[in-house]
């Protein structure tokens, strides 16, 4: 529990950052909504007419003069790269940091197993994945009330439900990964949760890379085809999550017999 409480504690500042940045961005595009639904029609026509750009954003399933479809794309984009940079970004460092600032050889002197280590560092990163979904999902909620609009619960919740299981997954390859380096990796999570987000866009634009969906999480969180279909995909999410724990497995059989320089 000592491990856990260092670690959010560690991780408070950049947790209220990123927390703050992406609320913040949610409350100006939910506030931009009014101004702009007069005008949606016209934008929804002019983007249905725009081809591959149109399929790579889901632009042609929804129309932006409703709110689902607003938030489906406007919010999504800023919940689904935000969301994905932050978990990648704690998840990476998570292990390799001890090594890096060398405070593995303070950790692990004490009478505590590397297994311990390991799981007390994964809850705390989960937490602070759960407290930055909670605090957006809140401000969406009181923003789109704020509005007028009227809340489309099942949609919405189906969306912010997608992008927790997007980060879960990356945050847990990215801690894999993270107990194979011996340096700083915050460039490798940043790096794989981008790959991930534009081999999304590739599968959208061409039938042939539609394979690429049962590697990218970004498959199952795209948030068109959640609004479309009020329905996540349970086979992409499945394997999603199956990425995920291998990577977890990952960080504990290399982790556990790592030789800490």
């Amino acid at each position: 529990m000592t491990l856990i409480k260092h670690e959010l504690k560690q991780g408070g500042l950049s947790l209220m950052i990123w927390t703050v940045s992406i609320a913040f961005l949610l409350v100006v595009c939910i506030l931009l909504y009014p101004e702009m639904k007069s005008d949606m029609n016209d934008v929804s026509d002019l983007f249905a007419s725009m081809g591959s750009f149109t399929e790579a954003f889901g632009m042609d399933q929804v129309s932006f003069g409703t709110l689902e479809g607003f938030y489906a794309v406007e919010c999504g984009n800023i919940l689904g790269l935000g969301g994905a940079f932050f978990a990648a970004f704690c998840a990476a460092a998570m292990l390799s940091k001890e090594e890096k600032e060398h405070t593995a050889e303070f950790l692990l002197t004490h009478p505590v197993s590397r297994a311990k280590i390991i799981t007390d560092k994964l809850i705390a990163l989960m937490l602070q994945i759960i407290i930055l979904n909670a605090v957006n999902l809140a401000v969406s909620l009181v923003s789109i009330a704020w509005i007028g609009e009227d809340i489309m619960w099942k949609e919405l919740l189906l969306l912010h439900l997608a992008y927790f299981l997007l980060q879960v997954e990356l945050a847990g390859i990215c801690f894999g990964i993270s107990a194979f380096l011996r340096k700083g990796s915050l460039g490798i999570g940043l790096g794989i949760a981008t790959v991930l987000y534009f081999l999304n866009l590739i599968a959208n634009i061409s039938d042939q890379a539609e394979f690429l969906n049962y590697i990218t999480p970004f498959g199952y969180a795209e948030g068109t085809d959640i609004v479309t279909n009020a329905s996540l995909d349970g086979r992409l999410v499945a394997l999603g999550m199956v990425y995920g724990l291998l990577g977890i497995a990952a960080a504990y059989w290399q982790y556990c017999g790592k030789d800490i320089r």
